[in-house]
């Protein structure tokens, strides 16, 4: 008996396998090469079979099974996951220049003559994600997780939901990577999209379910991975084209030191190798020019591609070049983004309508007929200012071409004045007080905006609100718009209507109930009995927002300062501030002068560091969150005083180091680097191809040292 029973289980091991193999090829086929053998009534007979025998036998199923592809879902939503090193962003280039300027700095960064290659490959417009793929039994690899890019550094595990994504290979046979050329253990990163046609059927059953339509297929794909029921993301169709391949693990360091294969190219076809979907339109060619050839193809095919990309990505082939270039700050030097230029379409300025955002600007809202950009239907356009609107000329009424470009505002670029369109007749004239709070609009001294004053403002308490909570700043997932108009005083209907006309501040109205929060400190205070009292909070919710506010005190200081809103401190800004001062005490006691002195701070980020400071309500509201227990102090970037109080400026192309290395080992030794020569400069660090900054110099008698002579001067 029990021999018998070893023989049948064996058999039906092999049979569980055999079906397993099969359907996987046959996804593979349907998913990623877009050519199926089988129809559906035959693939769902071999995935019945497979179900019924895991059922059966559950000790067989596995987390690589294409039963397993919709699981599920996560119990308390989507935990936050360290990348294994930075998903940076790229640099972008708008125009020919642009590519040639980065390409010149690329060979100034490698040896004189030596060539270099290029792999230009469609930039997709969807979702950033990272996969790591772990061993599995018999040599072959299985995916163990999915993260979102996030900030960069930390994203969101949502490896339930990849799971449903067909074209994301669960299991990965030792064969294929025998093919591809990789190990058991390796990571993938690539874009997440919603195809057109997936996106067109969405919206149509959201408007027939009542629903507002998407805006477009990026958001609704970044929306959809993050959808807590793995079902509906499967029922999606969501794509995900892999383009980066890289050594699993890491230190935190950025991927180039650790890639697999020695070129990009050879990473995409190792990638298709693999069983990994890649975008077929990429190309590897040996100049510039053979890129602006590339850009001219993608840009013809755009509109007949069944996914929306908005440029091309321009890569250095070789890992060892690469190597070589390094990063930056926040990007690669190897890697570029070229942008389309903006698409325009002409429609009927109806009205402007204007809103207040976080430091008390207002700004023009121009309501427009709907018109369809590029896929994506268009309601509203930035006026930007009183200024732009004289310089334009525009009327309520008048017929405007309207751009949109990218991830940027569409905006209205002039007015079309022709037989078949008339002009307006209304002029735009801005208001006194402020539409939301009724107080009297200030403009102040060499400032083209017109500003609300009061820091109580329900408007600029709303946006202030948005800021801080955003996941670049105190990370408050859950506190979203409709959550914020309802801590405001409105209901859940107002803070609808309030998200539907899209910053039309004063198409809402004033507050129907007590507020519960009046500035980003009172959400430090909030109860859960306060939230129950809201619409649509229950027990559940309320928890999780108290929890992620509480883990928000953890934010590093330059988070804090960041969320605080001074005008003009951006993250670089904060992030420096934090890095020199070491504490929000010494920061607030800082002199314009002593702000001056930090890398990157000019004397008008200095002035409004001070102003805001110099405020009491400020202070106050800083004092209020010390009192919660937010993080205040940081740790001091230590640097050496060999250039302290010393100006430096950097010209021409230096023998070994890179424009970047020179500035950072110059910060390092307590100098300051300038981007321009004056009296006060110090040295001019001259390179090959110096131009007119090297005779400024010497115009001036500004001191002029070579390499040799900057790296004996640092070394005291």
């Amino acid at each position: 008996m029990g021999n018998e029973r070893g023989t049948n289980e064996v058999t039906v091991e092999q049979r569980v396998e055999a079906l397993r193999e099969v359907l996987r090829h046959h996804e593979h086929l349907y998913y990623v090469m877009d050519a199926p053998e089988w129809t559906d009534a035959q693939y769902d007979a071999r995935m019945n079979e497979l179900r019924a025998l895991e059922a059966e036998h559950p000790e067989m199923v596995t987390a690589d099974s294409p039963t397993q592809r919709v699981g599920g879902k996560p119990k308390d939503g989507f935990a936050k996951v360290a990348h294994s090193r930075p998903m940076l962003s790229l640099d972008n280039a708008y125009n020919e220049g642009d590519l040639r300027a980065w390409s010149e700095r690329v060979a100034g960064g490698l040896a004189l003559g030596e060539s270099v290659r290029y792999v230009c490959e469609l930039k997709l417009d969807g979702l950033s994600l990272a996969l790591q793929y772990e061993a599995g039994r018999g040599g072959e690899a299985v995916l163990r997780s999915g993260v979102t890019r996030g900030d960069g550094t930390v994203g969101e595990d949502v490896t339930t939901n990849v799971r449903t994504i067909r074209s994301v290979p669960l299991h990965v046979s030792a064969k294929a990577l025998k093919a591809a050329g990789l190990p058991q253990r390796f990571e993938v990163r690539g874009e997440v999209v919603l195809p057109q046609k997936a996106f067109e059927r969405m919206n149509a059953e959201r408007e027939a379910a009542g629903l507002a339509a998407a805006a477009n297929p990026r958001n609704a794909a970044a929306g959809t991975i993050r959808t807590l029921e793995p079902n509906v993301v499967a029922q999606r169709r969501l794509e995900f084209f892999a383009y980066f391949l890289l050594s699993a693990g890491g230190q935190g360091e950025p991927t180039v030191g650790e890639a697999l294969l020695q070129e990009q190219s050879a990473a995409l076809k190792g990638l298709r190798a693999a069983g990994f979907l890649v975008n077929p339109n990429a190309k590897t060619v040996d100049s510039i020019d053979g890129v602006m050839a590339f850009l001219a193809e993608a840009d013809a095919q755009r509109d007949g591609l069944p996914y929306e990309i908005d440029g091309v990505v321009i890569k250095v082939d070789a890992v060892a070049q690469q190597r070589r270039l390094g990063f930056t700050g926040k990007a690669p030097r190897w890697a570029i983004a070229y942008k389309f230029p903006a698409r325009a379409a002409v429609t009927r300025l109806e009205d402007v309508l204007f809103q207040v955002g976080r430091t008390g600007k207002v700004t023009p809202v121009a309501v427009l007929a709907a018109v369809s950009i590029g896929g994506t239907t268009v309601t509203r356009a930035t006026l930007h200012n009183a200024d732009e609107i004289a310089r334009l000329g525009v009327r309520i009424g008048d017929f405007v071409s309207v751009e949109r470009g990218g991830d940027v505002i569409p905006k209205i670029t002039e007015v079309v004045e022709d037989a078949k369109h008339a002009r307006g007749e209304r002029e735009i004239v801005f208001p006194a007080v402020c539409p939301r709070c009724g107080e009297v609009l200030v403009r102040e001294p060499g400032e083209v905006d017109l500003r609300c004053v009061n820091v109580s403002c329900p408007a600029r308490v709303e946006e202030e609100l948005r800021h801080f909570a955003s996941r670049g700043v105190m990370n408050v997932e859950g506190l979203g718009e409709a959550l914020i108009a309802q801590l405001l005083g409105h209901t859940l209907a107002e803070a609808t209507a309030e998200g539907a006309a899209e910053g039309a501040n004063d198409a809402v109205e004033e507050p129907t109930r007590t507020a519960l929060v009046h500035s980003i400190a009172d959400i430090y205070a909030l109860t859960k009995a306060q939230l129950l009292t809201l619409e649509r909070v229950g027990e559940k919710t309320a928890d999780a927002l108290l929890e992620q506010v509480e883990r928000s005190k953890a934010a590093p200081l330059n988070r804090v300062l960041l969320g605080l809103g001074i005008r003009h401190v951006g993250e670089r800004t904060a992030q420096a501030l934090a890095e020199e001062f070491g504490s929000m005490d010494a920061l607030m006691a800082a002199t314009e002068e002593e702000l001056t002195r930090v890398n990157d701070i000019g004397p008008k980020v200095a002035a409004t560091v001070r102003e805001f400071f110099a405020n009491e309500r400020n202070v106050a509201l800083v004092e209020r969150l010390r009192g919660f227990g937010l993080t205040f102090t940081a740790e001091r970037r230590v640097r050496g005083t060999t250039l302290t109080g010393k100006t430096l400026v950097l010209t021409g192309t230096l023998p070994t180091l890179t424009r970047e290395a020179a500035k950072e080992r110059i910060e390092a030794a307590g100098g300051k680097v300038s981007g321009s020569v004056s009296k006060k400069t110090d040295y001019v660090v001259a390179g090959e191809e110096a131009g007119s900054k090297l005779e400024k110099a010497q115009q001036l008698g500004v001191a002029v040292l070579d390499e040799a002579g900057l790296l004996a001067l640092l070394q005291g």
